[in-house]
This record gives structure tokens, C-alpha cells and sequence, in this order.
């Protein structure tokens, strides 16, 4: 009597839905590679993905005179809005998870359920308290007021717990410990970087979420000299209808500003696969 075999898709169908998926992800970053080097007449006249007409150096070189060039101090402020405020957010986020998951105390899982309802409300809503906070703070159109809330993420407390819960054998806090190791440098010289692989992680997701931050410097800058690179783009996407030679800058923009988010999965992807914790117990 012969068993029949569980039904299941074929390798090829399997591949081709793969090959659709993987095209339809790409063809947005294709349009913007050829876009970038077109003219204003190219891209009006729907000519953006031929293969003719490319001058991305003229487009660049457009762009850097553009406004004295303030494209490129957006593209800074926002290195320095991501760039530090994801490392310290990082920080932040994986010494909260270390605590949740290695000390006990009063209202500890309490405490714990409040970030995750952080985790539930949009980042939305909270601009306006952020707002208002910061103006009595005084620092409203300054460079704190996009930075200092950059360096809470209640999600990355929770991934950091369940990387620290993963990651880090008691058994190894025990040993610090008995040879004298005080908490903070037990967290520093052990912990921190048995975990690394999720302070990587909630590095990147907090780097990509600021990177792509809109509605916040939106709500707290007018200085356009403060603007990240996304509201300057969206600024000057704005004008093109007045100005339709902004179009070849918009889109040359983004493509650069695309940029530091695939060198920072790139760099920093092997980190995700490999822990420290692979023989530190026998």
C-alpha cells in the first residue's frame, strides 16, 4: 500500500515567486539609480528609466551648488542625528534590557509592561507632547529637540531583554561576580559584548528610524538649517511645481541619501550572526 506524498509547491514555482518578489523590491532602488541622472526634461517626459541621457556629475554638481549648498548640511545633521543618537539609543536600550532580565526588583515585570505599551502608540501621537515639552524646555528649533528623543525606543528594551535572556548565561554573571567584578563592569566587559549582536540590531533599527524620521523635525524645526535630509528633500519636493527644477535634485538626493542605510546593513550584518556566548559555559 503506498503512502501518498504530502502536496508541495516545486522548486521552480517556489523560485519564481521568489525572483517576482525580489524584482518588485528592487525595481523602486533601480528607478532611482537611473532616475538620479537624468534631466528635468527626462524625468517630466517619463524618459527616467532609458538607458540615454545619463549625467549623474551634472546633477551632483547641481546639487551641491543648490541653496549655497545645504543639502550637504542636512546630509551631515543627519549622520549626526542617527549616527550618535542610534549608538547612544543602543546603549540605552540594552542597559535597560540587561536590567529587566539579570536584577529582580519591586514592580520590575510592572514596569516592564509600561515600555511595552510604549511600544504600542505611534510616534504620531507623541509629537505634539514632545512639542510642547520641549518649548517648556526652550529648546524647540534646536538640534536637541530631534536628538534627545531619538535616544528612547521601548522596543529596543524589549528586543534587548530578549537578546540578553539569549545571549547571557547567569552562570558567567556568577563568576564575574566571585572574582570581584563589580555590576557596571560586569556589564561593560562581559555582558555588553556577549549581546552584541542585539545592540547591533536595535543599533540599525534605531539608526533607520531616525535616518527616515519626518514627522518630528516636521513638528520641531523651522531652521532649515537644522532640517535632516529627509524634510529638506520633502521642502524642496514642495516647490517643484513652481520650480520643476528641483526634480533632478529630489531625486538625485534621495538616491544619496539611500547611501549610509545599505553600508550600515552591509558593515554591520555579520555582527547578527555570530554571539559570544558560543563556549563561555561548558
Amino acid at each position: 500500500m503506498s503512502t501518498r506524498r504530502p502536496w508541495t509547491l516545486s522548486k521552480g514555482a517556489v523560485n519564481g515567486v521568489l525572483v517576482l518578489a525580489t524584482a518588485y523590491t528592487l525595481l523602486p532602488l533601480g528607478w532611482l539609480v537611473t532616475a538620479a541622472a537624468k534631466s528635468t526634461a527626462d524625468l517630466l517626459g517619463g524618459r527616467s528609466l532609458t538607458a540615454a541621457n545619463f549625467d549623474l556629475g551634472q546633477n551632483l554638481s547641481d546639487l551641491a551648488s543648490a541653496g549655497d549648498g545645504i543639502y550637504f548640511r542636512w546630509y551631515l545633521n543627519s549622520l549626526l542625528y542617527a549616527g550618535i543618537g542610534s549608538v547612544l539609543c543602543a546603549l540605552v536600550c540594552v542597559g535597560a534590557g540587561y536590567a529587566f532580565h539579570v536584577f529582580s526588583f519591586p514592580g520590575k515585570e510592572t514596569l516592564f509592561g509600561l515600555v511595552l505599551l510604549g511600544v504600542l502608540v505611534p510616534t504620531t501621537a507623541l509629537a505634539l507632547p514632545m512639542y510642547l515639552l520641549a518649548s517648556e524646555l526652550g529648546i524647540v528649533n534646536t538640534f536637541w529637540a530631534v536628538f534627545l528623543p531619538s535616544l528612547v525606543n521601548p522596543f529596543g528594551v524589549y528586543l534587548a531583554r530578549v537578546f540578553c535572556a539569549g545571549y547571557i548565561p547567569g552562570e558567567v554573571l556568577e563568576a564575574a561576580r566571585t572574582d570581584g567584578a563589580g555590576e557596571l563592569r560586569t556589564f561593560w566587559s562581559i555582558g555588553l559584548r556577549m549581546v552584541m549582536p542585539g545592540f547591533v540590531t536595535v543599533l540599525l533599527f534605531q539608526f533607520t528610524a531616525i535616518w527616515n524620521n519626518f514627522f518630528l523635525p516636521l513638528v520641531m524645526l523651522s531652521d532649515n538649517r537644522l532640517f535632516p535630509v529627509s524634510l529638506g528633500l520633502f521642502t524642496w519636493n514642495a516647490q517643484t511645481r513652481a520650480f520643476p527644477e528641483y526634480y533632478p535634485l529630489v531625486v538625485t538626493g534621495a538616491l544619496l541619501a539611500v547611501v549610509p542605510l545599505v553600508l550600515a546593513f552591509v558593515l554591520l550584518q555579520r555582527h547578527w550572526k555570530a554571539g559570544l556566548t558560543a563556549g563561555a559555559v561548558k
